[in-house]
């Protein structure tokens, strides 16, 4: 038994290895088949591939007649909604004290001089001391002078105290400006004040109330946080990030479209404003002001927006998308250069159009034609 065992592995492996032997035979002469089949369907001639009578690759290609066509070259980035600066405004206490009043709520519409709060601080009420105080200081300097200049023209008066009035004159007159700019520094009218009368801050500019942290009875620091912001948003503007590379397409006046996710479809018209004559050298961009009309209010601050510089409309070569073929860092179409005859040629790029087509600035020229669709089989030709 042991024998006629034996026996039988011996046969099973000799039978095992010779249909191995058989199959692998048999698959490096289909391999080689094929490879002929392929090499056999076209042939190379420095740059030029030529395609045999029954080559299946012809029935993959499809082609493109080159021709000048107008296009208006467009740039998308994304941006990112902000108020004008000089229409936005955080309404701060000028001194440190307690909340009396308030006078606003949030959306309401306000004018320069608009009241927005009142407080009660000493600090105010020194300031106004000392304006009083300096402008009655003035008066009397001033009647003093009056009267010296009157003695001295009637021949009873001396020089000497005539000059030391106009001494005295001059220096109350500059003590009672100092005290009127100091109130003028915090949007205070001098001659509006009534000393011991609390402070009423006002809006320095027309806007609508967008922000309203006022807390009546609280007590406020001079270093306080703003109380209110007023900003007037019928203009904004999106600041938004151009690469380096596409900048020279970007002028100041240029027509800009803009699109919110909150308004699928809406389009939303905007100018170039200014270009930031700085790189970003972390992300290699250019900042770009866009003012955009924005009367319905549709754009808040801080929203982030998709934005469309388009340029006004020339012409060039545009090539489909599909058509350009890369090898390392170059570019290049097959151009027909005769019946199945496909010849490499490489080209220059600038910008993608419409996400489908592409500028060739050089290596066309109108009238060839070329290979919009399947070139990647002809580029497995080597």
């Amino acid at each position: 038994m042991i024998t006629k065992s034996a026996n039988f592995r011996s046969t099973a492996k000799t039978v095992l290895s010779l249909s191995v032997s058989l199959f692998v035979l048999y698959s490096c002469t289909n391999r080689n088949e094929e490879n002929h089949n392929v090499s056999a369907s076209y042939s190379i001639k420095g740059d030029t591939i030529v395609l045999t009578e029954n080559s299946n690759i012809k029935s993959r290609l499809s082609f493109f007649t080159i021709g000048e066509q107008e296009f208006r070259s467009e740039i998308t980035t994304v941006g990112t909604v902000k108020s004008i600066p000089n229409n936005y405004a955080e309404i701060a206490p000028p001194f440190a004290g307690r909340v009396l009043k308030s006078y606003i709520r949030l959306g309401q519409k306000v004018v320069p001089g608009s009241p927005i709060f009142e407080i009660s601080s000493p600090d105010y009420f020194n300031s106004q001391k000392e304006y009083f105080d300096a402008k009655q200081e003035f008066r009397q300097a001033e009647l003093n002078l009056k009267r010296q200049k009157d003695l001295l023209k009637n021949g009873v008066g001396v020089q000497r105290e005539l000059e030391e009035a106009e001494t005295d004159f001059e220096t109350k007159k500059s003590a009672l400006s100092n005290a009127s700019a100091a109130l003028k520094i915090f949007n205070i009218d001098p001659s509006k004040t009534v000393l011991g009368q609390p402070l009423i801050v006002t809006s320095p500019i027309k806007g609508e109330i967008v922000d309203n942290n006022i807390v009546i009875g609280q007590y406020l620091k001079e270093d306080a946080a703003p109380l209110a912001i007023v900003a007037e948003l019928s203009k904004v503007w999106i600041v938004g990030q151009v690469k380096e590379k596409d900048i020279r397409f970007i002028q100041e006046q240029k027509d800009v479209e803009v699109t919110i996710a909150a308004l699928p479809g809406k389009i939303i018209k905007g100018k170039v404003y200014h270009v930031n004559e700085i790189v970003d050298e972390e992300t290699r961009s250019v900042q770009v002001l866009i003012e955009c009309d924005n009367s319905k209010h549709d754009l808040k601050p801080g929203m982030y927006v998709s934005v469309r510089f388009i340029d006004n409309p020339a012409s060039g070569i545009l090539v489909p998308l599909k058509a350009i073929q890369q090898m390392d860092d170059a570019q290049f179409v097959y151009v027909q250069a005769g019946k199945d005859q496909y010849l490499k040629r490489k080209i220059e790029t600038q910008m993608t159009l419409n996400e489908d087509k592409v500028l060739v600035t050089s290596g066309l020229n109108p009238q060839d034609v070329i290979v919009s669709e399947g070139g990647i089989f002809l580029l497995e030709m080597k």
